[in-house]
């Protein structure tokens, strides 16, 4: 996967994934399977049924997972309702497992600081 990356993307970090054969400008909804051979693709490697979508998807739900805001998910998905954002923030045990961590390295934190001065 590297090695095609390195061969069809431009170095450049905010390089297009996939564009036109013109122009190198982003490829449109109406012609992006066909263009891409997206199905294709996906097969040959080993994913079989991804859609395209379902990177948007993964992608949404990881930026959840790291703790992203409902605004700045918001942002990045280009909505102004946060009921998708909402959605993707849904409580998960990893969420509850996160929000215990950081609450007991608080309280040690604390506790640390309390003993240092005392």
């Amino acid at each position: 996967m590297r090695t095609a990356l390195d061969t069809y993307v431009k170095p450049d970090q905010l390089a297009l994934l996939f564009t036109g054969e013109r122009d190198g400008n982003a490829l449109r909804r109406p012609n992006f399977n066909q263009r891409s051979r997206w199905t294709e693709v996906v097969a040959k490697m080993g994913l079989k049924g991804l859609h395209f979508h379902d990177l948007r998807h993964a992608g949404n739900i990881w930026a959840s997972k790291a703790g992203t805001s409902t605004k700045d998910l918001m942002a990045r998905m280009g909505h102004d309702d946060m009921r998708a954002a909402l959605i993707y923030q849904r409580a998960t045990s990893d969420a509850d497992g996160r929000i215990a961590d950081r609450l007991s390295r608080l309280v040690e934190e604390h506790r640390q600081g309390a003993t240092d001065e005392g």
